[in-house]
């Protein structure tokens, strides 16, 4: 099993529709809907979740990636599941579950980067970037693209936040 990696950057935004269609403008096609249901477990190093998708489907999702603003290189491996239920029960019967991540996300894509319009439940608005590296890659490269896209999108770097959704929403409780 190999993994992946990708330069990841996320900002809250007030204004989705605005984003959306400057995104809409740069895509190669119209956007991809998706519901996602995250549960995250904790584990002792990286992060670990199930995400849940509307049919029952799903997938594991293991990744290391730092807690900072900006540009941030995330090595991922992903395993697809058919039962995702199952597999969330096996893991919470052996692991403890840090909370749960439920999101609408809409997925441009825009050369090798995925653009995510998230409306996440309990916290807002926000874009993700993903750009994919090749496996020689610098994360530089992606980052550098990542920094690109986001003044395209006219978003500035006063809203990009360092961490994943669920430490946003466990800031969010205290």
């Amino acid at each position: 099993m190999s993994s992946n990696r990708n330069i990841e950057i996320k900002a809250r935004v007030s204004d989705l529709a605005a984003v959306r269609s400057k995104a809409a403008a740069i895509a190669a096609s119209s956007a991809e809907i998706l519901e996602q249901r995250d549960t995250f477990f904790a584990v002792p190093r990286g992060r670990l979740k199930v995400r849940e998708f509307p049919d029952g489907s799903g997938e594991l999702i293991s990744y290391e990636r730092a807690n900072e603003p900006g540009p941030r290189e995330c090595v991922y491996v992903r395993f697809a599941c058919e039962n995702v239920r199952v597999l969330s029960q096996c893991l919470s019967s052996v692991l403890p579950t840090l909370g749960i991540v439920v999101k609408h996300r809409e997925v441009f894509l825009v050369g090798r980067t995925r653009i995510h319009l998230d409306q996440v439940e309990n916290l807002g608005s926000f874009v993700e970037l993903e750009v994919v590296l090749t496996e020689k890659e610098l994360a530089v490269d992606g980052e550098r693209e990542a920094r690109e896209l986001l003044r395209k999108l006219e978003i500035p770097q006063a809203a990009v936040v360092a961490g994943a959704y669920i430490d946003l929403l466990k800031d969010a409780a205290v």
